[in-house]
C-alpha cells in the first residue's frame, strides 16, 4: 500500500528538518574539535609538559588584552612582548583587577595570529584553562606556561611566521554558587551588624 503524495511530502520535510537540526546540533561540537587539533582559526594547542627540542631560530611573542563590554575588570598583559627560541619554554603573566564593590568571576577566551601558528602554539599551563573569580578592589597576576613547536619550520604556510600574537579576552560569568551563597551571607552579616 502506497503512501498518499502528501503524506508522503510531510513525511520528507519532517525527515529533512530533523535531519537539518541534528546536522546543525552536531556542528558545534565537531567545529570546537577540528580546530582544537587543528589549530584552524588560532586555536592555540595544549601539552603536558614542554619541548624537548630547543631551535637556535627566535620568534617574538606578543601579548594582547581585552575584556568584553559587559565586563568590568581591567586586564593587561604584564609585558607586551617575549623573544625566545622555537621550543623554548615560555612565562608570560597578565594582571587582571576588579575595581568593582562586589566579586566578578570571568572566563578568558583566546587565540593566536596569524592562525597558521595556532597549531604549533602549547600551552602548558593556563589561566583560561579555568574561571577566575576576583573579590571587591583584588589585584592578581595569572600566569601562561608555553612554548611554540619545533615542527613549525616544516609548514609550509607557518615556517616563515617570525611574530606571533597571543590574545585574551575576558568575559564576565555567573559566580559559582559557594561564592555567591558566601557574599550573600557576609553581606547579611554586615549589614545586621550595623
Amino acid at each position: 500500500m502506497a503512501m498518499e503524495p502528501k503524506t508522503r511530502t510531510v513525511t520528507t520535510l519532517v525527515g529533512v528538518v530533523v535531519t537539518m537540526g541534528a546536522l546543525a546540533w552536531a556542528s558545534v561540537p565537531f567545529y570546537n574539535w577540528f580546530c582544537s587539533v587543528t589549530g584552524f582559526g588560532g586555536v592555540t594547542q595544549v601539552a603536558d609538559s614542554g619541548s624537548d627540542t630547543v631551535l637556535d631560530r627566535r620568534v617574538t611573542v606578543r601579548f594582547d588584552a581585552t575584556v568584553d563590554s559587559g565586563m568590568p575588570w581591567e586586564f593587561k598583559p604584564v609585558v607586551r612582548t617575549m623573544d625566545l627560541k622555537i621550543g623554548e619554554d615560555g612565562m608570560a603573566f597578565y594582571e587582571a583587577y576588579n575595581p568593582t564593590d562586589r566579586p566578578v568571576a570571568g572566563q578568558a577566551s583566546y587565540n593566536v595570529t596569524p592562525y597558521e601558528a595556532g597549531g604549533y602554539f602549547n600551552k602548558v599551563q593556563c589561566f583560561c584553562f579555568t574561571e577566575q573569580v576576583l573579590m571587591p578592589g583584588e589585584r592578581v597576576q595569572m600566569p601562561v606556561s608555553f612554548f611554540i613547536d619545533p615542527e613549525i619550520v616544516n609548514d609550509r604556510d607557518a615556517k616563515y611566521v617570525h611574530n606571533i600574537t597571543l590574545s585574551y579576552t575576558f568575559y564576565q560569568i555567573d559566580l559559582p554558587e559557594d561564592v555567591q551563597a558566601s557574599w550573600d551571607a557576609d553581606q547579611t552579616q554586615t549589614t545586621s551588624v550595623n
